[in-house]
This record gives C-alpha cells, structure tokens and sequence, in this order.
C-alpha cells in the first residue's frame, strides 16, 4: 500500500498545492481512488493526506477541466494561470499560461499557493514534480472516471478554495438536468441501439461506466457495446471489428468521438473495409462528437447528453430539452 503523506496547507507565498486528475479518454486513464475524509480533509490519487487549514486564493490550473470547472465555482480573479490550450470559458483566453514544460521557477515567481495539473504528470514528469515538492509544493493528484468520482472531484475543489457551497450546487444542478433528460425519453416506445467508438484505428469502444457511456444512456440510447472489457482499468474498452461487425444488423446509431487521439470523419468510418454491413452506417445515420462533452467531468457533459439525444430523438430533444440544458432541469 503506498505510503500516506499528510500535507498541511498555508497560504504562504511560496507554498503551491497541486491537484492533478485528467480526462485524455481517447487514450485511457486509470480509474484511482481518491476521497473526502473530513469537511476539510481529502486523499488524492496519488495517496498524499491534504488538510486545508484556509482557501487557496492564488491557483494555476493546467488542464482545461480545471479550469472550466474553477470557474464553475465562481473562481474567476483567484485564478492566475492556465494550460496552453485552455480557450473555456472564454475568460480563460485572458489568464497567463503555465505549462509542466515550464522551470519550476516560474511557477515559485508567481506565487501560486494551488496548481491544478493532472496524474500523467505525475508519471511521466516525476523530476518535475520532486522540484516542486523539494520547493516545499504540495502535489494533490485526482481523476475521475465515473460520474459519482466526478461529483467527489467537485466536491474536493470546493474544499480546497473555499467554494463547498457552490461546488454542491453544481452537483445539484447537474443532476436535476440529467432527471429532466430523462424524463424526456422515458415515454419512447422504443430505443435506438448505439455502438459509441473511443479509438477508431484500434475499435476500441468506452467501458460500460465511462462519462461518454453516462452520456449517451442519459440520452435514452442503448449501448450495444455494453459487455466490452476495460483495458487496465481504464475508460477505454477493446471491442474488435469482428465482433462489432457481428452485431452490424442490431446497431441503429454510430457515434464516434473526436479529439486530440481519435480524429475520425463520417467518409472515414464508411468507408472502412466492412463496415457497409452496418446498420447504421447503411442508413447514414453516423454522428461525430466532440470530447470535450462527453468525455470531461465539467458541466459541458450535460451538452453531451443534449446532443447525443437531437441525433437519437430529435422528435424529444426539442425545445423542452434546450430549456432543461440552460435552466438546470426545469421542464415545465
């Protein structure tokens, strides 16, 4: 069992906490452990025991979930820095940029007393981290892979900045939306069977608890992959062609992600030697969606939900579901 570290936090200029979690679904992530253990008392990923003794009013954020979901909860000026990439909300385009590609030094000169990065880092850049930490850092590493680890990762940023209240509201909102999704589709007569593609060049699909999973279920869809395995305990499943091809008369919908690791097209997936056999390729009923809805523990997941159901039931997902995606789940 790996070693608990108990880490007290002070707002001291020159203390940075990080917490690191991650959303690179196309490629996999491993589901960890992490949890809330008294009101301002939490356990990351990595093992580490962090006390919050105050909110941390100077934070970097290296991913764009982070970032997103900070300022869900209503941090905006305690905000200092963000990843490269990070372009939403659009008041992120304002914030200067941070990278783990950086010197550490540059995180010391702007005085953060919390960063946000993400396991890979510390994995694959382990000196980085041990210069962080000798510094007197605080490394806190979280990731989420199921929807109840994303309602805990909400949670612990509202520990760690003083936002409990805020944090809880999200969580409230999001599932009132996701109650009013389904009520939405609960009078269908019938349900469209869909096979949801994570990887196209290796067919591999999502695990049956992934957020994408989460997503297209809410939506009213049946995932016609729902006996795939995860591999290593990730949200990726191995599926094969040739059992996705077995099953190509069941599969009324095909849904494939796009991102930095799966850039598929419509023309790519038809014309894939086969797949012609596929129902719903046949029928042209292929839809290509982003990741960053379906695939990250941010509230934009209910977007994912919105646009998987207008591609399985446009006759539901109508005016009454775009009511429920801004007004938190009223439908009345």
């Amino acid at each position: 069992m790996q070693q608990l570290k108990t880490i007290s936090l002070r707002l001291a200029p020159t203390l940075v906490a990080a917490v690191v979690w991650s959303t690179t679904v196309a490629s996999g992530f491993a589901h960890g452990q992490f949890s809330i253990q008294a009101p301002n008392t939490v356990i990351d990923q990595a093992g580490r025991r962090i006390v919050v003794q105050e909110p941390f009013k100077r934070v970097i954020s290296l991913y764009g979930a982070h970032t997103e979901n900070l300022f869900s909860i209503g941090l905006f000026n305690e905000l200092i820095g963000v990843s490269q990439h990070d372009d939403y909300p659009p008041q992120a385009r304002g914030k200067p940029v941070f990278s783990y590609h950086d010197d550490p030094e540059k995180f010391l000169a702007a005085r953060p007393d919390l960063v946000l990065i993400r396991p890979m880092i510390d994995r694959g850049y382990p000196q980085f981290v041990a210069m962080l930490e000798k510094s007197g850092i605080t490394i806190v590493s979280l990731q989420p892979g199921t929807i109840d680890e994303m309602f805990t990762y909400w949670e612990i940023l509202g520990i760690l900045t003083g936002k409990q209240d805020r944090a809880q509201g999200l969580i409230s909102r999001f599932k009132k939306s996701n109650a009013g999704f389904k009520r939405l589709t609960g009078t269908r007569t019938t349900s469209k069977r869909v096979y949801f593609e994570a990887v196209h060049s290796k067919m591999k699909t999502f695990a049956p608890d992934s957020m994408a999973i989460f997503a297209l279920e809410s939506a009213g869809g049946i995932n016609i992959a729902a006996d795939a395995s995860p591999v290593r305990n990730t949200n990726i499943a191995y599926y094969g062609k040739e059992r996705l091809l077995s099953r190509a008369s069941e599969i009324d919908v095909y849904l494939a992600q796009y991102g930095a690791m799966n850039r598929p097209t419509v023309a790519l997936i038809k014309q894939e030697p086969g797949f012609n056999i596929i129902k719903a390729v046949a029928m042209d009923q292929i839809y290509i969606i982003d990741e960053k809805i379906v695939s990250r523990p941010t509230m934009r997941l209910l977007e994912g939900v919105y646009t998987i159901g207008k591609y399985l039931y446009p006759e539901k997902f109508d005016d009454r579901a775009l009511k429920i995606l801004k007004s938190g789940g009223d439908n009345h």
